[in-house]
């Protein structure tokens, strides 16, 4: 459970894309007063998330025909990364919103997603992920007109409290993946509360049990279904450029949080031999290097954003190289976004000192959230990648991961 705090203030709600980013600024301040002592307690951050409800914000990245602000992903990616600079468990369970949206769309027909899209809208749905491809312990049973699902998901990130489910099963038989939508409520469902790592403590990225839970035919995403066409294939690649963004919304509020207490706290180290720490040559110099690291990171990031929205933009005509430049992009921005942002996490108490580590600040969090998340996938495959475009220009075989 969330430690008590403050009512979260009431917001106006967005109507376009630009409202969307001001009104996601004015959130983030709010939820910066509590994210230190709610990182503490763990649980989830019911509070954000009704703020988040009731700003509109939910519907950012749906159509304008079918209720929503029609932002495109690179307008998404912004407000998730503004979300991140204050508090980056809210921000991954608003982002895996947006991209449990994409993948019914990506994965489905607009008979299947569209109601689903609209209904999100007009009842400020919150999506959760229990998809999780690799864990594998959930079995799909086919019988006629429906199917049904019996096993448990780890890392189910936004699960609880949500009241849509994106799951996924392997065939009894054939072991092809069933991928489905689904309400969090149906019977059969329960939504463990069994997260605790050491860092995105409040992205309630626990487990969920599947017991006998049956799966309309029409609610399996299976035309074109996962992976089967390179529009198809965009899926992965927005998880990953969420997760990009995430780590540089991180690294900037680490940024934000060192750069504040350096002018307001810190005291200048005695052989120094001058008056305030922003004088100190070698604290400049940090920071000359923190500015650096996050200036290149935003433009790879923002080039890979909008190379996405670009190829999405394509529909079905776009080509599986098309997609392979898309990945290009983005496994060049999170190598940069995860390097820069543990280094500058890390470094951060270089230019703050030793009375930074007080435990009541917390400031600790940047660098646990971000070695937490950026073990997602290994980055060492995300080089391996990129070497083998740049040497043999081979695009990476499309996989949930790549």
């Amino acid at each position: 459970m969330n430690l008590p705090h403050h009512l979260l203030a009431p917001s106006p709600t967005a109507s376009t894309p630009a409202s969307a980013l001001l009104l996601a600024q004015q959130l983030a301040g709010q939820f910066a007063a509590t994210a230190a002592e709610r990182d503490h307690a763990g649980g989830t951050p019911k509070a954000e998330r009704d703020a988040i409800r009731a700003s509109g914000l939910l519907g950012l990245s749906i159509a304008s025909e079918l209720g929503g602000l029609g932002a495109n992903w690179q307008q998404t990616l912004l407000v998730v990364r503004e979300f991140a600079k204050a508090d980056s468990s809210v921000a991954h369970v608003f982002a895996f919103h947006h991209l449990m949206l994409a993948t019914v769309e990506l994965f489905g027909q607009p008979e299947q997603w569209q109601p689903w899209h609209e209904i999100t809208t007009r009842q400020n749905w919150f999506w959760g992920n229990a998809l999780n491809p690799l864990d594998e312990r959930t079995i799909s049973r086919r019988f006629d007109g429906w199917y049904e699902f019996s096993g448990q998901k780890s890392f189910c990130s936004g699960a609880l409290d949500s009241q849509m489910l994106v799951v996924s099963a392997r065939q009894q038989h054939s072991g092809q993946l069933v991928v489905a939508a689904i309400p969090t409520g149906r019977s059969g469902i329960s939504v463990q509360q069994d997260w605790n790592n050491i860092g995105q403590r409040q992205t309630d990225s626990g487990s969920v049990n599947f017991e006998k839970v049956r799966i309309e035919n029409n609610e399996v995403l299976d035309n074109p279904g996962p992976l089967t066409t390179p529009r198809s294939c965009l899926r992965p690649l927005l998880a990953q450029l969420i997760l990009t963004n995430i780590y540089l919304g991180i690294a900037e509020g680490a940024f934000e949080e060192a750069r504040h207490y350096t002018l307001h706290e810190a005291r200048p180290w005695r052989a120094a031999q001058v008056d305030h720490t922003h004088e100190d040559p070698y604290i400049l110099g940090h920071y000359g290097e923190f500015w650096v690291g996050l200036e290149s990171v935003r433009a790879l990031t923002d080039r890979a954003g909008n190379s996405m929205v670009a190829a999405l933009a394509r529909g079905e005509a776009l080509t599986q190289d098309e997609r392979g430049e898309v990945a290009m992009h983005i496994a060049a921005a999170k190598v940069a976004a995860t390097r820069m942002g543990l280094n500058l996490a890390c470094q951060m108490f270089e230019v703050t000192g030793a009375r930074a580590t007080h435990a009541g600040l917390r400031l600790d969090r940047h660098w646990r959230n971000l070695r937490t998340h950026t073990l997602h996938d290994p980055v060492d495959y995300k080089l391996k990648e990129l070497g083998e475009w740049a040497l043999i220009r081979n695009y990476p075989t499309p996989t949930f991961y790549s």
